[in-house]
């Protein structure tokens, strides 16, 4: 502990260490050898209130887990989980510690979490570490995901280290501070009602609704109605992924928020050509977590999910509930398709249109991104599209583009209004793995230029970029192979 006036300035608390005995380990973190910050992110500073001389090097020590400031309470949380559509038992943060919730100013409360800090008691045959690699991806991917608007964890800072943490090969060991507003998976509530300990479902639903659902604290039917919003929000997310063309990877019931955040990135990958079928884990050899089947894998947890909450939820109004969760995903996937293609207003055809410009993309591999940035830039009178050029069919393409063309002249929207609506949704640039695998080949050699660019085009994924950050792949960035070790 230290009493720096400045870090005695930043309050915490931690309501999971002082309401849930029994839902976790305290235990401290441990240090890397010869740690020091490597990068940090002054936006997300700054909104924490966050003074500037807290990432200098001699307060490497805070960011490394040495150094605890006043109100912390370390610990490792406890859950279990699906894996790949098995029952794995009991997992937890296996190399993550819970610092505390820091209280700001506008009230608001965000968990501060500490990702390869060491052995925890739910760490199995792991060495609970991270490493750079892994760190930065998570760092950038949670970064770009906020920055498209989704929801999700942030990344504060990263660590670097002289520790040897062995993966494929042996790798730098690093830690990363994330930020969520809270850390709550599927998996917290799968733990208890396995274990046959429903009182403890029940209590963490309660702990759950008061801090995150207090509008719904003392209603009659504030369970169902928190479980109808957790199914809201969690096919809103995936809809929000199917949209950007995001791939999470590995969505295990444990690696699924119940605040519908996108969290724990692993062997994520956004598309670069249009693959429905898409499998971003080289580990997933039967493409469960596969881009297409997204949406039916948030179904399947969200009924492990609802399992586990049956002790207190009449069965019907679970089932209810679910019911809602493919209309839920398909009016959010459709408001934002729509705005995607520059619809304003919903016509029956809209759904061919769509349908048809993903057929030929599909056929040519198209690439995801640069497709609907440069669908954005579509002259209603101009049967001439910039996008042409990316089809070598041209006559499927033109007949296409006739019948959106029609489409758009049904909005009676001038064309300056629309592009500029259609390139706040498209992105001209995204998170692809090459850029990220460039990052980090510099970042390991001790030099963090590339990480810092990327990063900081990455908070601005709308605007114009020049350069090779919206290109095409080159050849060796189509084959990266990512896996849970990433």
């Amino acid at each position: 502990m230290t009493d720096n006036p400045v870090f005695n300035s930043i309050v915490f608390k931690n309501s999971w260490h002082d309401e849930l005995p029994g839902f976790y380990s305290e235990l401290n973190p441990t240090p890397l050898r010869n740690a020091r910050l490597l990068y940090h992110n002054r936006r997300l500073a700054e909104d924490l209130g966050l003074d500037a001389s807290l990432f200098n090097t001699a307060h490497a020590g805070i960011w490394s887990g040495e150094t605890l400031l006043p109100g912390m309470q370390p610990l490792a949380q406890v859950y279990s989980g699906h894996q790949f559509g098995v029952w794995a038992g009991q997992l937890g943060d296996g190399r993550g510690i819970l610092l505390g919730e820091q209280q700001l100013k506008d009230g608001r409360k965000v968990d501060w979490h500490l990702k390869g800090a060491g052995l925890t008691p739910y760490s199995r045959m792991g060495d609970g570490r991270a490493v750079l690699r892994s760190t930065i991806r998570e760092f950038l991917a949670s970064e770009a995901i906020y920055a498209l608007g989704i929801p999700g964890t942030r990344a504060l800072t990263i660590v670097t280290s002289d520790t040897p943490v062995r993966r494929e090969t042996t790798e730098q060991g690093a830690m990363l501070l994330r930020v969520a507003e809270s850390h709550v998976r599927f998996g917290h509530f799968e733990h208890f009602y396995y274990r046959r300990e429903p009182e403890k479902v029940q209590q963490l639903a309660d702990y759950v609704i008061g801090h995150h659902w207090p509008e719904l604290v003392g209603q009659k039917e504030r369970y169902e109605l928190w479980f109808q919003d957790v199914v809201e929000r969690t096919a809103t997310l995936i809809a929000h992924w199917q949209t950007v063309g995001f791939a999470h990877g590995v969505m295990n019931t444990d690696n699924m928020s119940i605040l519908g955040l996108t969290m724990d990135y692993g062997p994520y990958g956004f598309l670069d050509d249009y693959q429905p079928d898409y499998i971003c884990n080289h580990s997933d050899n039967q493409g469960r977590y596969a881009f297409d089947n997204q949406p039916a894998v948030g179904l399947w947890n969200l009924q492990r999910l609802a399992q586990s909450l049956s002790p207190f939820i009449a069965v019907d109004k679970l089932n209810e509930a679910l019911d809602h969760y493919q209309f839920a995903l398909m009016r959010a996937f459709g408001i934002q398709m729509r705005a995607k293609l520059g619809f304003s207003t919903e016509q029956k055809a809209d759904n061919e249109i769509l349908t048809g410009l993903f057929g030929l993309m599909a056929k040519e591999r198209s690439d995801y991104t640069r497709t609907f940035r440069m669908l954005s830039m579509t002259e209603q009178n101009d049967a001439i599209s910039p996008l042409r050029d990316e089809f070598i069919d041209r006559a499927s393409f033109d007949s296409w583009f006739t019948r959106y063309r029609e489409r758009l002249q049904i909005e009676q929207v001038g064309d300056a209004e629309r592009q500029e609506a259609m390139k706040s949704v498209n992105p001209s640039l995204v998170l692809r793995n090459w850029l990220a695998q460039r990052a980090i080949a510099a970042a390991e050699q001790g030099d963090v230029t590339e990480l810092a660019r990327l990063h900081e085009a990455l908070s601005q994924p709308f605007i114009e970029h020049e350069g090779d950050l919206t290109q095409r792949p080159p050849d060796w960035g189509k084959s990266l192979e990512v896996s849970c070790s990433s």
